[in-house]
């Protein structure tokens, strides 16, 4: 009776189908992917996080006043207007008019004059100006609505970009959902933050994987503020040969033990 001999272990293709089964098996570690892991533990913490927008240079704001005597607030409101089409037609919704804050923070608001609100939180910029117009107004009320409110995301998301933020609060975790979350490549425990305030760019990383993130005082993002997710390990590595070298090599080695089996 023949024998038919089987392959030796020392073989390379014994090697390669080795190396190509534990690259198809792995998978990577629950603690690099996974968010908010400690998440049970959030009953034992109050937050302290308070989230109101912060007034910076160059914001488009619109400032309406109110009053039950509508007729004493109309010099304290920028009338509304239609914008122009090419043919000089008035086109589209009238839309009320916008203040732009200079790069010291000031504007000049009617009857009032030069007045600066950067810097200041929006409740307080509301308090300053219902104050100011107290003066001339009994009760008035301001309302502010910051129209440049954006974000932008960069790095290891499906879509990376800039957001507009129609209702003026976003936190971290929404910010990367609209740019479609991180990919499996995002490195999740060192996310940047970049941050202007007063002028000055100051910077932290957040580490989304805990629930510390959730008391960060960056956990809301300000306007203008940008999300940097860094390139894992891998990816930085992969970034040397093509993507699809492991799927390819694995495909290879099964072949070549085949046809070291059915050859001997």
């Amino acid at each position: 009776m023949k024998i038919k001999r089987l392959v030796p272990y020392h073989t390379p293709a014994f090697f390669l189908l080795l190396f190509s089964i534990v690259l198809m098996t792995s998978c990577a570690s629950r603690k690099n992917l996974v968010y908010f892991q400690d998440i049970e533990e959030i009953d034992k913490l109050a937050s302290r996080v308070i989230y109101d927008p912060v007034l910076q240079p160059d914001d488009l704001l619109t400032i309406t006043v109110s009053a039950l005597n509508m007729e004493t607030v109309l010099p304290f409101n920028l009338p509304v207007v239609a914008y122009m089409d090419t043919g000089q037609r008035a086109s589209g919704t009238p839309q009320l008019q916008t203040y732009l804050l200079d790069n010291q923070g000031n504007l000049e608001f009617p009857v009032i004059g030069r007045i600066k609100l950067g810097g200041l939180t929006r409740s307080e910029a509301v308090d300053l100006l219902r104050e100011k117009i107290s003066h001339y107004v009994k009760n008035p009320v301001i309302n502010i609505r910051i129209m440049n409110y954006r974000v932008t995301v960069l790095g290891e998301v499906a879509r990376p970009g800039s957001y507009t933020i129609p209702n003026e609060r976003i936190t971290i975790p929404e910010a990367l959902g609209l740019a479609g979350d991180l990919t499996v490549y995002g490195k999740r425990d060192n996310i940047l933050i970049i941050r202007d305030k007063n002028g000055e760019k100051t910077y932290t990383r957040v580490d989304i994987t805990k629930k510390d993130l959730l008391e960060s005082p960056y956990y809301y993002l300000q306007q203008n503020d940008v999300i940097y997710v860094e390139p894992n390990k891998a990816q930085v590595q992969s970034s040397t040969y093509n993507r699809n070298a492991t799927v390819v090599i694995s495909i290879a080695s099964v072949i070549i033990a085949l046809i070291s089996v059915l050859t001997r």
